[in-house]
């Protein structure tokens, strides 16, 4: 019988003949600068600025105009630009349409980047996954407010959870990866059946916000059984379809708000609510605010940084 001494393996059990694969990151991120998350008006309007760092700005809602350097062009959902280094960058609204965007600013040296450089480009589901995961380890991360667009200087929440900047840093060098990755997978290969089902259902209530909804009606149109779906959301989404739904409702009353052509009561019809009532009862239970005052908040966001220094919130 073969002994261990007889093995190429030295006594003390340890394997000479491994090697190492050297890790080299094609993308490393080495400071995040500023992490915001904005709800504006129909009529923002910030001026403008340049930094010696790289920023990101993505339409969650609605369309921006922006202008990068020479060009000038509208944004639209799920579109994302980037600004490169000492780029003259600005955005407003379109003065029709109240935009939510995301802007993320961080420093980054390697060569890789030069594939962002004047290119707007889409997103996908696994690219609004990690945005949104980005936001959500800010928010516990920072004290900072993520709606501030004159932050200059994002302070460190003191019960910040353990490795919360390392997440933000990993979170965001994934989507520059996939966002590179984009040119080498063609569309028809992204996703999943299960993907394919959650975003046709996303569609259909994006298409019924006006209506009254029940999960009955929900599964007959879209020829789906009730529990196949409520698992499906829950797994995507952390919540039935129905409070999924319900949030996208309030989502869309605060867009008409910003809009300011609807007042409260025609907001409430719009949206199928069976009075302003029962409306900004809900909108308080999802935002936490009644409708008058979240109008308000959201105007004080377009005030100049001196006018808003002189009247804190």
């Amino acid at each position: 019988m073969e002994s261990i001494t007889d093995r190429n393996i030295p006594m003390s059990g340890v394997a000479t003949d491994y090697s190492f694969v050297p890790l080299s990151p094609a993308i490393r991120i080495d400071r995040i600068y500023t992490v915001h998350y904005f709800e504006y008006m129909n009529d923002f309007s910030f001026p403008g600025e340049r930094h010696d760092f790289w920023e990101f700005l993505c339409v969650d809602k609605g369309e921006a105009v922006v202008t990068a350097g020479e060009r000038r062009f509208t944004l639209k959902k799920d579109e994302i630009v980037f600004h490169q280094p000492n780029e003259f960058h600005a955005v407003q609204s379109n003065g029709e349409i109240a935009p939510n965007l995301v802007v993320v600013s961080f420093s980054c040296d390697c060569p890789a980047m030069d594939f962002f450089r004047s290119k707007t480009l889409r997103i996908g589901e696994a690219e609004r996954s990690l945005i949104a995961s980005i936001l959500s380890e800010a928010e516990r991360s920072f004290s900072t407010p993520l709606d501030d667009p004159y932050t200059k200087k994002m302070e460190l929440s003191a019960d910040a959870p353990f490795g919360s900047l390392q997440m933000i840093q990993l979170y965001l060098e994934q989507l520059l990866i996939r966002l590179i990755r984009q040119k080498e997978t063609p569309v028809s290969h992204r996703g999943r059946a299960d993907g394919d089902v959650y975003e046709r259902l996303l569609s259909y209530l994006e298409n019924h916000l006006t209506c009254q909804l029940s999960i009955e009606q929900i599964c007959r149109d879209n020829l789906i059984g009730r529990s196949q779906m409520q698992k499906l959301f829950r797994e995507r989404s952390g919540c039935g379809i129905i409070d999924y739904f319900s949030r996208m409702k309030i989502d869309a009353a605060k867009q008409l708000i910003r809009s300011q052509r609807l007042n409260f009561t025609q907001i409430a019809d719009k949206l199928g609510y069976t009075s302003v009532h029962y409306f900004s009862r809900q909108f308080k239970k999802v935002t936490g605010m009644t409708p008058s005052e979240y109008s308000v908040s959201i105007k004080r966001l377009s005030e100049e940084p001196e006018f808003r220094k002189s009247n804190p919130r």
